[in-house]
């Protein structure tokens, strides 16, 4: 086992509604299921700068999710109610996949306890996201020449709709994302690799089906991969409508990082979505991600 450099965020809250959906419990409970195991560098996430945002997303708007001057249309399609403190998440949930992808540069393999916020599109948010953590890194680490290519390696259960939009057409960076075929967003857009899957789809064709396009990402000769790896795909989510088990997911994991790992290609992992209840089988699955980190 290796020690794994990782970046958390919970500290900043957001205040949620009664009710709210949104599995706001999960991340503290990840931390310290990591906390506890002791194979991982644990350090608060950095906020990410307005200008490193502004390489992937309009100015106005980012200007008026800062302010507060954002309308409350589109604060509806992203979910949250505005607050200050979900300015301070959202800038350090960026800041930790940045973080994370310099790190991953230098050390192999870095993650953060949050980010994946794959909904997000240049000029407006959705879904639970404000900004494209993803897009702000690829971009802010192209700006510094830090590299060329990126690959991002999309798994969660929902299509990288956003991520997908923004690097639409963009020859240096591939998007692969396999996403329920019915399931949110409606409205696709068109990554440079979808894969899209029936509902109830589960371990066995998942796998077949990951493992067939993968070779795809490693032939392209990014010199950094993102992998978001929501764990909404297991049966026990109550969004995801596929039917992936545990061990199936471990398998996902294995297959991605540990072949990231052996072909020297420096990874980042991304938290994505997870809707489980009880809310215990999410943050099990999102640290079994880390574990396989740690031991490739």
């Amino acid at each position: 086992m290796r020690r794994v450099r990782v970046h958390y965020c919970d500290h900043h809250e957001i205040p949620l509604p009664e009710g709210h959906r949104f599995p706001i419990r999960k991340y503290r409970l990840l931390r310290e299921r990591l906390e506890a195991c002791g194979w991982f560098e644990l350090e608060a996430a950095p906020f990410a700068r307005v200008e490193e945002i502004e390489l992937a997303h309009d100015p106005a708007y980012v200007r008026a999710f800062l302010d507060g001057a954002i309308s409350a249309a589109a604060m509806r399609r992203i979910g949250f109610p505005w607050s200050q403190g979900l300015v301070d998440r959202t800038l350090a949930s960026a800041g930790s996949t940045l973080a994370g992808a310099r790190w991953a540069l230098t050390h192999g393999i870095a993650g953060g306890l949050a980010g994946g916020t794959h909904h997000a599109f240049r000029a407006e948010g959705a879904g639970f996201c404000v900004f494209n953590d993803i897009a702000i890194a690829i971009r802010a680490l192209q700006k510094d020449a830090a590299i060329r290519r990126a690959a991002v390696v999309d798994l969660d259960v929902h299509q990288g709709d956003g991520t997908a939009a923004i690097f639409e057409g963009d020859p240096d960076v591939l998007t692969l994302s396999i996403h329920g075929a019915k399931n949110f967003p409606f409205r696709k857009q068109t990554s440079a690799i979808d894969i899209e899957l029936a509902d109830g789809t589960a371990d066995r064709e998942y796998l077949e089906r990951l493992s067939g396009v993968l070779p795809r990402v490693w032939e392209f000769a990014p010199e950094i991969v993102f992998f978001q790896a929501g764990v909404d795909a297991l049966a026990t989510d109550r969004l995801g409508r596929l039917a992936l088990t545990p061990e199936g997911m471990l398998e996902r994991d294995r297959m991605v990082i540990g072949e990231a790992a052996r072909r020297g290609i420096p990874l980042v992992i991304t938290l994505g979505g997870g809707y489980s209840e009880p809310i215990e089988a999410t943050v099990e699955a999102h640290a079994n991600t880390f574990l396989v980190a740690a031991g490739v």
